[in-house]
């Protein structure tokens, strides 16, 4: 099974938003991560339950990751992946027309929002999932008692802290 470090982002059935996001031309195609410049796979986009789901892998960063084929895996440290997560967000910025996006280890089961509501909703109200971006909508379909923060205009979020040290850090 592999352990993917990547942007995912829930476009709801919005496939016209899913499709300019995965277009999207980021300057540079190359991220910084301390001393190491990190290439990004292209953008891809599946339908994923029920909704459509893009994700962007940073290249040899993750675990067992297909993508990377044999390329040798960047070892990052806790605050080299953060530095990585922080740009991520950056681009997802740019992005608009989705209900939820995440970066971190293997995201995905934050951006459903039938599992939101059921499975984290307790972790929803204390605000503890941080850097999970909502859409203003899907924010208040919620009904959140924490004071999420305004992520962009259209979206909030409860502000990405960074990466721990853990066994999937080099520190």
């Amino acid at each position: 099974m592999a352990i993917c470090f990547e942007l995912v982002v829930n476009f709801g059935d919005n496939a016209e938003a899913a499709q300019a996001a995965a277009r999207i031309n980021p300057k540079p195609w190359v991220l910084r991560a301390g001393a190491h410049r990190i290439p990004l796979h292209r953008p891809l986009v599946a339908k994923a339950d029920s909704y459509i789901e893009l994700s962007i892998l940073p290249m040899a960063v993750s675990w067992g990751c297909g993508l990377d084929g044999s390329l040798p895996r960047f070892q990052l440290t806790a605050a080299e992946l953060t530095e990585l997560g922080h740009q991520l967000y950056a681009l997802v910025a740019q992005f608009g027309g989705y209900v939820a996006a995440k970066v971190g280890w293997n995201p995905e089961s934050l951006l459903d929002p039938a599992e939101l509501r059921c499975e984290w909703s307790d972790e929803l109200n204390a605000g503890s999932i941080h850097g999970l971006v909502l859409s203003e909508e899907l924010y208040a379909e919620l009904d959140l008692s924490a004071d999420y923060e305004v992520f962009r205009p259209g979206y909030r979020w409860m502000p990405y802290r960074g990466e721990e040290s853990s066994a999937l850090t080099a520190d």
